[in-house]
């Protein structure tokens, strides 16, 4: 074979390639398009900062106003405690019991030294009767008298003396047990049955009815701007009741260096004696982002909201998120002024999927 026919029986595989490769090109022309992203209805709003009070929040404690520790005047071993922790109880009411021993011992001594005092105030008396009359028949001297004068005198201080220490210490025998000052709750117990009681140590905290307050320790930055009087937002979970400052302590604690601050509470606060709250303190203003609560939602663990693009494709963004007020909450991280959040709906929203419908706001 020569090499001009060669290039003849290379013609047909070429036709048939050329064949091939336009067959596969009318069947790409032939596919499909994408799938268009899945709609869903639902409501958006757009954004926008406003000029808000920059707040801090701090953690609080609701107590009431009228709260009493209870202590013992006397230093003993506790025989009993009556009560428990939640228990109501009367003014007056035993609480606890502290072993007398002691005291009893002193009553003891007390009363045999008024026996004393009292013997020898007989004795003096009969002295100062019999030389009293003799000294008026001048059958003593004047100095004698002056003696029998100062003894009887001196016993009836003696007698005085020993007849209020008797008083002081059967006094002492009524604080072995202690009673309820104010009619309330027993809401904390310090002690049990064998601990040790001394003066001004607390061994029970009885709670009465009074109004309620929240207690904070407030740090200089923010004490600096703390005034009786001020309103101020204390939040509950989801709930926001109105406090009002009763009260900030210009020392402050030498150990953590904070200002105790009490707010009053409305009497429909509705709030527990013991519950957590937190409380915002004003700081100044400065530009805040918030976003409706409906539209915070979590995924996988996560919180954040559906951002919609010009596309008005939903996108899923993290966000961090600040106080709650109201129906709405304050975004610190993750969103912009102008951004399109979905507000709606957001069980059938995912990443992709095209939001239709009208915007809010």
């Amino acid at each position: 074979m020569n090499s001009n026919q060669l290039p003849a029986l290379l013609r047909p595989l070429a036709f048939s390639f050329a064949a091939a490769l336009l067959a596969g090109c009318g069947h790409h022309d032939a596919m499909p398009p994408a799938a268009a992203p899945r709609p869903v209805a639902a409501a958006t709003v757009r954004l926008a900062a406003r000029d808000a009070t920059q707040r801090t929040l701090l953690s609080g404690v609701v107590m009431s106003s009228n709260q009493v520790q209870v202590a013992s005047r006397l230093m003993g071993y506790i025989r009993a405690i009556e009560v428990h922790e939640g228990q109501r109880v009367k003014a007056g009411q035993l609480l606890l019991q502290v072993d007398p021993s002691d005291i009893q011992g002193m009553v003891a001594q007390a009363r045999a030294g008024l026996a004393q005092a009292q013997a020898n105030l007989v004795d003096a008396q009969a002295d100062y009767t019999r030389f009293g009359n003799l000294y008026k028949a001048d059958a003593v001297t004047r100095q004698q008298w002056d003696g029998i004068q100062l003894r009887y005198k001196v016993a009836q201080q003696q007698v005085a003396a020993a007849r209020a220490g008797y008083a002081t210490a059967s006094a002492q025998m009524r604080y072995a047990s202690v009673s309820s000052p104010i009619a309330g709750v027993v809401v904390q117990k310090m002690a049990n049955p064998g601990d040790l009681a001394a003066p001004g140590r607390p061994l029970l905290v009885v709670e009465g009815e009074g109004r309620l307050q929240v207690q904070v320790q407030a740090p200089a930055e923010v004490w600096d701007h703390v005034h009786v009087g001020d309103t101020v937002p204390v939040y509950a979970g989801a709930r926001e009741v109105a406090g009002h400052v009763a009260e900030a302590v210009p020392v402050a604690d030498p150990m953590s260096h904070t200002h105790t601050v009490k707010i009053d509470l409305p009497a429909d606060a509705g709030l527990a004696s013991g519950s957590f709250v937190r409380v915002g303190f004003a700081l100044g203003s400065a530009p805040q982002l918030r976003v409706p609560a409906a539209a915070v939602v979590e995924r996988a663990g996560m919180r954040g909201v559906f951002v919609v693009d010009a596309d008005g494709i939903a996108h899923f963004r993290l966000v961090r998120l600040g106080a709650a007020g109201g129906d709405k909450v304050d975004v610190q991280a993750g969103l912009r002024p102008g951004d399109t959040v979905v507000t709606s709906h957001l069980d059938a929203v995912g990443n992709g999927v095209k939001i239709v419908g009208g915007q809010r706001g």
